[in-house]
């Protein structure tokens, strides 16, 4: 092999004197001394490329992410690479990137080359940016400058990691997938590039983790506006106007503030913001995310095509939401206590999706015990949540009791001792946990339809 290398790189050498090249600089800095944009792309654009992995000697450094390794040019390195079939060299001199390329191809492929870098560059950017939640705050002393306050966005749910129907996932990112490359076609239609959601169905049913998981799928950064710190319509469009693209704006429970009035945002400013004209100027390359715990009470110039393009709902926990909880929190795909789980869901008893998930959590040193806490829930509190009963508790007969089957060591609840699910809410917090019922409402026209 080392005698083949030799003869090879001999051979590049001989072939280089009868061909005339051209050599084009990139400094790592301008002539201001700042720092040269381009230098940074062509950067990004080589060290993907797996040519790095094949030059005569590369350097090795950790990444952000556990056990990540990271290729990098060091000084002097030659890379090579290849476009419209033309060979082209880079050499990695001290602050400088140097292109070099045979004359007989540079008309033909140096500047789509470049834009191509750009582009590469600018998706490698997009993957490797951390991500962001923003959050509205109240202005003081009437200042309405930097109202957004910011966090990482770390949020771990992912379309792979929620309990939603495969169907409808898979309708969804398909959904998102068109939208991401519909830039040049919405605007041939006038339009402006935007998608809107609308997410309804009871507390605990899995909106919120759809909209990380949404936000996650996309890279984009989230906008989480609370109404109740508005001030009035235009303090809510001034918002949006500080909002950035590749983003998601999220409103929630905005049934809540819309029949309550809890808030200084009139029904007609809720509705320019969704399609105003500010809205038309300041919402490019964004998704808009509204939830509600119900529909049927909202106004319906709320809910009308072109404002929300896509209603999903989310019910109550399923037998089929509740195998992938199971094989999610428990590692189980299958239980001998599966078809028990399976009959009661089908007389009509159901939980959220969170509840039965904070059994699973409590219980998840032992299977058989976290499927008996389910069972013995569903049975007793979950009497009566089948669909015409929705977000309805039942509390004529006092606090429900989980199952006695808790031994000494199953955590806070003793033998004898076992609480409500309500109770049980209190004790573990309100966990947001990823899943959905089989919905036939998704609708990419926009049409009402009531799943479930």
């Amino acid at each position: 092999t080392g005698l083949i290398f030799t003869v090879k790189k001999k051979w590049r050498l001989f072939e280089d004197c009868f061909h005339v090249y051209q050599l084009f600089k990139v400094p790592k800095f301008n002539e201001s001394m700042q720092r040269n944009q381009l230098y940074r792309k062509v950067f990004v654009y080589l060290n993907s490329l797996t040519s790095v992995e094949d030059s005569d000697f590369t350097n090795l450094f950790t990444g952000k992410k556990p056990n990540e390794i990271l290729l990098r040019l060091d000084p002097n390195q030659i890379i090579e690479d290849d476009f419209l079939g033309a060979k082209i060299l880079w050499i990695n001199e001290d602050n400088n990137l140097v292109l070099k390329i045979r004359k007989a191809d540079k008309r033909r492929v140096l500047r789509p080359y470049l834009q191509h870098i750009h582009s590469i560059s600018d998706d490698l950017d997009e993957k490797k940016r951390d991500l962001k939640l923003y959050v509205n705050v109240v202005g003081h002393g009437g200042d309405q400058k930097g109202r957004w306050r910011c966090v990482p966005f770390t949020h771990p749910s992912t379309f792979e990691t929620i309990a939603m129907e495969p169907d409808l996932k898979n309708k969804v990112k398909s959904d998102l997938e068109s939208f991401l490359k519909a830039k040049q076609y919405y605007h041939r239609l006038g339009r402006v590039w935007k998608r809107s959601y609308l997410l309804y169905g009871p507390s605990g049913t899995g909106k919120s983790s759809f909209i990380a998981a949404l936000a996650n799928f996309l890279s984009y950064d989230v906008y989480d506006i609370d109404l109740s710190k508005v001030s009035d319509d235009s303090d809510l469009k001034l918002l949006l106007l500080q909002s950035t693209a590749k983003s998601v704006i999220v409103i929630e429970d905005l049934d809540r503030y819309l029949s309550e009035k809890s808030t200084a945002v009139s029904l007609s400013g809720i509705l320019n913001f969704m399609d105003g004209m500010l809205t038309s100027s300041c919402s490019e390359e964004r998704v808009m995310v509204f939830t509600m715990n119900g529909k049927d009470h909202v106004d319906q110039a709320v809910l009308r095509p072109g404002r929300i393009d896509v209603h999903i709902h989310f019910p109550l926990c399923d037998f089929t939401a509740f195998k992938t909880l199971a094989n999610s929190y428990l590692g189980l795909k299958d239980h001998k206590l599966f078809p028990q789980v399976e009959e009661i869901f089908q007389n009509g008893s159901s939980l959220s999706p969170a509840e039965i998930g904070e059994l699973m959590i409590a219980n998840r040193n032992s299977p058989s015990r976290a499927l008996k806490s389910v069972i013995h829930a569903l049975q007793t509190d979950g009497d009566g949540r089948g669909a015409l009963n929705i977000g309805r508790r039942s509390t004529e007969n006092g606090p429900r009791k989980l199952s006695g089957e808790m031994g000494e060591g199953s955590g806070v609840f003793g033998k004898e001792g076992a609480n409500a699910v309500k109770e049980f809410k209190k004790l573990y917090g309100l966990l947001r946990v990823k899943s959905s019922r089989k919905s036939q409402s998704f609708d990419l026209n926009g049409d009402q339809k009531e799943g479930g």
